[in-house]
């Protein structure tokens, strides 16, 4: 038997399962996998973690077992091995209950308590006991508005799962990271709020590391830090920290440690933001960093062209049901490409002007509106959107484009696209040609030999296209 006869075997496993979920399930939960040995019928596979593990069991085991013992045989075995802290790898089989993967070690917390059953809630008057703790969160910021595409769906994901089981998987604490206005706030209301629907017992608390601060400040003013300790201990279920790189002080720290101790000793759940990833962050001690990383790290992307438009039709239907043109909608989606928040914003600023001023909402009133929130040198080009720019100058559509077809017109249009987009894009070649008709790239070269070689006879051509490389810029 060959050495690598466990990865031939791995593949064709890979085939069936391709064949029977969609194409991003598939790329997001399986692609990462890789096996490592194949011995008396026992497969076993590594993952990344061992979130990894416990989402594919509990969403994928059916057909993975399928293709794994329709390849192997009946009596086929599936082990896992995941990577934890350090370089210990602890192997466990598939779909077993009664094993036990082995955390990193914990520093054990000791919470000294008073006498009383009550504490004091910090997030009240002094002297007005509510019914229950307000959990600060806002409503609009569930996961029914949070927009999922390949640039979050892993952080989504794991989100639902820790909302689904708060503090019982192995992503505790669950660490959210992106620059700012991609979504990691909305996702930690979007985890607190579905926590709250399915566990209405659990007392969820959504708070800022500034309003973190503040309470601290006051409870060493009042001389209530054992107070201020106890009601995160005690009385909190999910505890929602922001924007952590901004609790600087070093007493702050010291008593958010104590607390995280605490909390993750009593097993229950804790969800933190950044605008960094952990080994990124300056200013907080290494003792707190490293127990950022026990979890889950899940980092949030600029979303790509087709969130962007799915983001802006969400955001219309949810203020009413607005109509807009679907050349304005793409137009804006290609333009504010890197944040949601501006993209948003400029979405809400062309809605109000339209409304104010009585104006139709067009392309021209939307060039308006976009240059007052995008830098000129922002603006994304893909090799989407210069195949749609190009296809509409020649009068066909994408689809024809990518087609077979041979008609002079077509194969122009995609000579000039492939030519264009190695131009304009950074896209490599093999990357050019999958996207214009699956084509190597062998063919992406050609296209771009053919085009320059006319540029340099026709004057006209080159005219033209030269207009239509400024109406791609523009």
């Amino acid at each position: 038997m060959k050495d690598n006869y466990y990865k031939e075997v791995w593949a064709k496993c890979l085939d069936i399962i391709k064949d029977n979920i969609d194409k991003d399930a598939f790329d997001t939960w399986f692609k990462p996998l890789q096996a490592i040995s194949l011995k008396d019928d026992t497969l076993t596979i590594k993952v990344p973690s061992v979130f990894f593990y416990e989402w594919i069991e509990a969403n994928f085991i059916k057909i993975l077992r399928a293709a794994v013992r329709k390849v192997i045989g009946p009596n086929a075995r599936l082990l896992y091995t995941a990577q934890l802290d350090g370089n210990n790898e602890p192997t466990f089989p598939s779909n077993n209950k009664d094993v036990t993967v082995n955390p990193p070690k914990r520093v054990p917390m000791v919470v000294e308590r008073n006498n009383h059953n009550d504490t004091i809630n910090p997030f009240v008057i002094p002297g007005i006991q509510p019914l229950h703790i307000d959990s600060q969160l806002n409503e609009n910021y569930s996961f029914d508005n949070f927009i999922e595409g390949s640039c979050n769906q892993l952080a989504r994901s794991a989100g639902y799962a820790v909302a689904q089981n708060p503090g019982k998987t192995a992503f505790n604490p669950f660490f959210i990271y992106s620059n700012v206005g991609l979504g990691k706030t909305h996702l930690a209301h979007a985890i607190g709020l579905e926590t709250k629907r399915l566990h209405p017992e659990k007392t969820v608390l959504y708070v800022s590391a500034d309003q973190f601060f503040q309470q601290f400040a006051d409870a060493v003013k009042h001389g209530t830090v054992n107070n201020f300790l106890q009601f995160y201990q005690m009385a909190i279920d999910v505890l929602i920290i922001d924007d952590i790189q901004f609790m600087k002080r070093e007493s702050v720290q010291n008593i958010f440690f104590q607390i995280f101790n605490g909390l993750h000793q009593a097993g229950k759940q804790i969800i933190v933001t950044s605008d960094k990833a952990p080994s990124e962050i300056v200013g907080l001690e290494q003792r707190i960093l490293s127990r950022l990383k026990w979890g889950l790290n899940a980092e949030l992307q600029v979303p790509d062209l087709d969130t962007r438009i799915k983001i802006i039709k969400k955001k219309l239907f949810n203020e009413g049901g607005i109509t807009m043109p679907e050349e304005v909608i793409e137009y804006l989606a290609y333009s504010v490409n890197t944040s949601i928040r501006e993209l948003e914003g400029a979405l809400i600023s062309l809605v109000a002007q339209s409304s104010l001023s009585r104006q139709e909402i067009t392309i021209d009133l939307a060039r308006q509106i976009v240059d007052r929130f995008v830098k000129s040198n922002t603006r994304e080009i893909t090799v989407e959107y210069i195949q749609k720019v190009v296809c509409g100058y020649f009068n066909i559509s994408v689809e024809t484009m990518l087609s077979k077809s041979r008609k002079v017109n077509v194969v122009t249009a995609r000579h000039i696209s492939m030519y264009l987009s190695r131009k304009l894009t950074k896209e490599p070649l093999v990357s050019i040609g999958q996207k214009c008709g699956k084509k190597d790239h062998a063919t992406v070269l050609h296209a771009c030999k053919v085009v320059s070689n006319i540029m340099d006879v026709d004057k006209s051509f080159k005219k033209d296209l030269e207009l239509l490389e400024k109406k791609i810029k523009d």
